[in-house]
């Protein structure tokens, strides 16, 4: 189940909330009582099991700057 992070405005502390995303959007009280909260955006990070990412070939990868522009 998904964790999303608020902040409480009335006491300044920062806690996470476990719920299905098709509550993602639903307000969340502050674990001290407060009601003034506000969802904080969160970052994911993605890392691939393979290593390095092997660099295309040249004159791959389309486009002007993938290598056929001579730019």
């Amino acid at each position: 189940m998904p964790r999303y992070d608020y902040r409480c405005r009335a006491c300044g502390d920062t806690f996470e909330v476990s719920r299905p995303m098709s509550e993602a959007s639903e307000s969340a009280s502050c674990p001290k009582g407060h009601a003034d909260t506000v969802k904080l955006l969160s970052t994911v990070a993605v890392t691939s099991r393979g290593g390095a990412v092997p660099p295309s070939p040249a004159g791959g990868g389309g486009g002007c700057c993938g290598g056929g522009c001579g730019c």
